[in-house]
């Protein structure tokens, strides 16, 4: 696949494949919105469909991840890469042929063709793969090779998940799920410390430096690895449950170093950290469950629904506004009301289960529906500055 070509000068009516925030960052928003749709006509209403041979969890399961998360991140790093080499990423036809990959294969699926899937499935990642790593090498940009690296894990991850799915591996798709949200929420850790603190320096509007210490930036990633590796390996032990122990507490501290009451007037900054924040509370989640017998999927949904969910909106809300020429200090309005609607699903879907577990399928449906509303909400807002050209004219 040839990906360094250079851009055109006429940029067009459309921009849509101008670069690789535009095409993923509407296909991870339309399939969050669809396929939660979906999940609720399953889940919720009982609505039959045969996903043969996986269940109907598992399938949501693999779609938030491999679907929804992984189109964010392939619009991010595409876009960030060039950033960061001064290189031309993908665009144009060969942009359109990487992101028809991921399309056909969240629609493949429903046709019970899971071979086919599989295959186009790790194409698609692999060339995601090829089309980072290019600009990257080219430019000796070494320091951001190891980030790039995470997306080529996911990929074993998801070989792993088919290799499961298929017969050839003992569960095979439980460890290439769990390996791949663990994939994720390191991706998260690592440009979470490059790119929070930075934005809300510059974003409250008044002079700040907020405290980051070295022992945190040193230490957490190891643990976590420990940590990722022993809830895979001995999900309910105490060992898993001393680890995110020691995660929740080095989490905490870093957050408490990056807190300023400026946050809250700017919903670009504050849902940021509240997905960081619900993320710890993850952690803490995995404690309750050997300490008081919690459900680990009210865990697992505080790192995905509150945690890598707020995360994504919050990163495609802000990326969109700066490279389409806006101002990311004016963001639209509707955002804050965006921004709501997913923290509100969140806390349904993971606090309120705390307090009455009788009513789960009652706080899942609402949950949906604030997801459901927020997505929509997002491509209402952001379908046109994803579609029409940079409003400085600029191409990109």
């Amino acid at each position: 696949m040839i990906i360094n070509l250079e851009p055109t000068k006429n940029v067009g009516k459309f921009a849509f494949l101008h670069l690789g925030f535009r095409p993923f960052f509407i296909g991870a928003s339309s399939f969050a919105f669809l396929s939660m749709l979906i999940w609720m006509a399953l889940y919720v209403f009982g609505w039959q469909f045969d996903f043969s041979p996986l269940s109907s969890f598992t399938w949501h399961a693999h779609e938030m991840i491999f679907g929804y998360t992984i189109a964010v991140i392939a619009g991010f790093l595409l876009t960030a890469v060039k950033n960061w080499t001064g290189r031309q990423t993908l665009h144009g036809y060969p942009l359109l042929l990487l992101f028809l990959l991921w399309l056909l294969a969240r629609i493949l699926p429903f046709f019970g063709a899971w071979n086919l899937m599989a295959v186009i499935d790790n194409l698609f990642i692999l060339s995601l793969c090829i089309s980072i790593f290019w600009p990257l090498l080219k430019a000796k940009h070494w320091k951001s090779v190891g980030l790039a690296s995470l997306v080529l894990l996911l990929m074993i991850s998801n070989i792993v998940f088919y290799l499961g799915l298929f017969g050839y591996l003992s569960n095979g798709t439980y460890y290439g799920l769990y390996s791949a949200l663990y994939l994720i929420l390191a991706l998260i850790f690592i440009m979470g410390r490059r790119v929070i603190p930075f934005f809300i320096e510059k974003g409250v509007g008044y002079p700040i430096e907020l405290k980051n210490w070295k022992w945190v930036d040193q230490s957490h990633l190891i643990i976590f690895l420990v940590f990722a590796i022993a809830d895979m390996i001995v999900p309910y032990s105490y060992l898993t449950a001393g680890l995110a122990g020691l995660l929740f507490i080095i989490h905490t501290v870093r957050l408490v170093g990056w807190y300023t009451q400026g946050i809250w007037k700017k919903p670009l900054l504050w849902i940021l950290y509240f997905a960081y924040a619900f993320i710890v509370l993850g952690f803490a989640l995995k404690v309750s469950i050997v300490i008081a017998g919690t459900f680990n999927y009210i865990a697992v949904h505080a790192f995905t629904l509150g945690g890598i969910g707020m995360m994504t909106i919050g990163m495609m809300a802000r990326v969109s506004l700066g490279h389409t020429g806006r101002n990311v200090f004016e963001p639209p309005g509707s955002l804050f009301w965006i921004f709501v609607l997913i923290f509100c699903g969140s806390i349904v879907r993971v606090l309120f289960p705390l307090i009455d577990i009788s009513l789960y399928v009652y706080w899942i449906a609402l949950s949906q529906i604030f997801w459901i509303l927020a997505f929509g909400g997002f491509l209402y807002v952001y379908f046109p500055m994803l579609i029409y050209p940079r409003i400085d004219g600029h191409y990109g």
